[in-house]
């Protein structure tokens, strides 16, 4: 023991003399792990030590963890029990000794010092947190720390060592892992026996509503248990009348910006406390209090989030039950808005504190689950050996994973939503909005540069929209844009304006049919030379068979009076040269049109 309360008043860090020590008090049979019986010896001796060191401590007046000789380790001052601390964490984290040691010689510390003590003691314990927490170390010491806590949590007043009781569970919560049970109220049981008392009778001279006081207090019956709220209707029933007096008297008399800022949270060391004080006297004051009024709805919440859980209420719970509590809980809701300072921030953290506590449930409810995962070994490949890539039923990944959601769910291909083709302008739509310079998008983020994009509305523009989708070899994939969706500045760059192709094939059609009138005109004369020829020779055929009618025909033209065959050839033969000469006439201005000139042989036709 001697050796021990030597060495730790040497300077240096424990390394470099713990494990000497060690070897130099137990002489153990292996030169760095101690077998169980020496690990034994060496911890009665540690717990014999430590507590002749704290009653060393206490008859000096010191406080437990400034005791002792002062010693410069890298410009930090330690005490003599940190000191004997920290030589034996070093131990069990280098696995010399058994690694519950240390957790037993915390426990015996936390035991022999007073509450003030205590507070130095867990700042030294959550300081080495992380290598208490250390696998080798957790495993052997768990339980101890739990029952340390736990003892110390029994210990401390509630309603002074509030700070210190939070600094714990806070602890506990992260020294222990999520999927831990032993801090997890599996069977939801409530804490029963934590009652509000408030006075019955009406005090005497003074005026205050008392049954509203009544009525108000009366509800932290139900808040401490709240399900027999949704195993007794007749409590329920009791519990609603109670709320909406209390939601009716908070509607009429609101708070101001100015009360709220007057007599909103100062600071947290001022303010805080774990219950309010029931004195018919105070009523008045607490109305006007926004942290009060806070501190009623917010349990309001709680029992309704609590009551609507899913999968352990239904049977109780009826449908009036249930529309009742939605509209409770939309009042009390507004009026958490209403409340200053800054009510509707409140709500929203409220709000999402509740949505978070449903995932709680649900693990609880599951059986606690662990979070943890196992960290996956990726297999080396060896030299040589080629990767086998995976099958898939289908070709790939995703089509595998498409046809299985069908399998599990039929109208997934049945459903007509499943493929829907869009509009034409509803996809050009964001295009058109980048071609818009008062937009201010810039280039490179432009759905023009997006291939796909670009590819599929072509498809699309060639199924709906041909006229647009020929206008992409002209102005390209903007040109294939419709126009109504352009602004009128874009627009005119688009409008449709005959191309050097058109024009050369309208040239070329205004020329071809030039010809063909010219040849349809070269061909009617002649037409009509054999026409006369053949009606000389009737004429010459007719006149040996009826000279009488030759002479009266004859007689009748040179008198200037003709027959009507006579006038009907007459007319027919003007039409046709009046027709011809038309023709011609046409034929001559569109060539001129074309081709900017007169075509010389045309012209020599049209003199002859």
């Amino acid at each position: 023991m001697e050796v021990f309360r030597r060495a730790i008043l040497q300077p240096g860090r424990p390394e470099t003399f713990a494990l000497k020590t060690v070897q130099d008090v137990i002489k153990p049979q292996k030169q760095t792990k101690l077998a169980q019986d020496e690990n034994q010896l060496l911890e009665n001796m540690l717990r014999t030590l430590l507590q002749e060191l704290v009653s060393s401590a206490v008859q000096s007046g010191e406080e437990i963890m400034q005791y002792g000789k002062s010693i410069d380790d890298e410009d930090e001052t330690q005490g003599v029990i940190p000191r004997l601390l920290d030589v034996v964490l070093y131990l069990c984290e280098k696995e010399h000794v058994e690694g519950g040691m240390i957790f037993q010689l915390l426990e015996d510390l936390t035991e022999m010092s007073t509450v003030r003590n205590c507070k130095d003691i867990f700042r030294y314990i959550e300081s080495k947190q992380d290598i208490l927490g250390k696998q080798e170390l957790f495993a052997r010491g768990k339980l101890v720390m739990l029952r340390t806590c736990n003892q110390l949590l029994r210990r401390l007043s509630k309603a002074t060592d509030v700070v210190f009781c939070g600094r714990i569970l806070m602890f506990l919560a992260h020294f222990f892992p999520l999927s831990e049970r032993s801090a997890v109220n599996i069977k939801g049981v409530f804490n029963t026996s934590n009652e509000t008392k408030y006075e019955k009778d009406p005090p005497e001279g003074i005026s205050v509503d008392f049954n509203f006081y009544k009525t108000l207090w009366s509800l932290q019956e139900y808040f401490c248990n709240p399900a027999s709220l949704s195993t007794a209707p007749v409590k329920w029933q009791k519990f609603t009348s109670s709320l909406m007096v209390v939601l009716n008297t908070f509607e009429a008399q609101p708070l101001s910006e100015e009360e709220g800022a007057d007599n909103g949270l100062q600071e947290e060391a001022t303010t805080f406390s774990i219950k309010y004080l029931t004195s018919s006297k105070l009523m008045g004051l607490e109305l006007k209090d926004p942290s009060f009024r806070r501190h009623i709805l917010l349990q309001c919440l709680i029992v309704f989030d609590y009551l609507k859980a899913p999968g352990k209420n239904d049977k109780d719970s009826s449908e009036s039950m249930k529309e009742e509590i939605k509209s409770c809980e939309d009042r009390v809701k507004k009026l958490l808005e209403m409340t200053p300072p800054k009510g509707k921030d409140f709500l929203h953290c409220i709000e999402h504190i509740l949505e978070r506590e449903k995932n709680w449930v649900w693990w609880k409810r599951d059986g606690c689950p662990p979070f943890e995962k196992q960290p996956i070994e990726k297999k080396t490949v060896h030299d040589g050996a080629k990767k086998r890539r995976p099958r898939w039923r289908l070709g790939n990944k995703e089509l595998s994973q498409l046809w299985k959601w069908a399998d599990q769910n039929p109208n997934a291909l049945t459903d007509p939503q499943r493929v829907r083709t869009p509009a034409i302008s509803d996809y050009w739509k964001p295009l058109a909005e980048d071609m818009d310079e008062s937009a201010g998008i810039e280039a490179e983020y432009h759905h023009k540069n997006n291939r796909v994009y670009c590819w599929k509305g072509l498809r699309l523009s060639a199924r709906q929209d041909l006229e647009g989708f020929s206008k992409f070899t002209e102005h390209g994939i903007e040109g294939v844009v419709p126009l109504e969706l352009l602004p009128p500045e874009v627009r005119s760059k688009f409008q449709g304006k005959p191309s050097d192709k058109s024009k050369r094939a309208k040239k070329e059609e205004m020329k071809s049919s030039s010809h063909q009138v010219e040849e349809s005109q070269i061909a009617t004369p002649a037409s009509e030379i054999d026409g006369e020829g053949i009606r000389a020779d009737m004429e010459a055929s007719a006149i040996p068979m009826d000279t009488d009618v030759t002479a009266a025909t004859g007689n009748n033209s040179q008198g200037g009076t003709s027959t009507p065959e006579e006038h009907q050839k007459q007319s027919s033969d003007t039409d046709v040269g009046q027709e011809a000469g038309q023709l011609e006439a046409d034929a001559e201005v569109e060539a001129g049109m074309i081709d900017g000139e007169t075509d010389p042989e045309a012209e020599s036709d049209h003199v002859g």
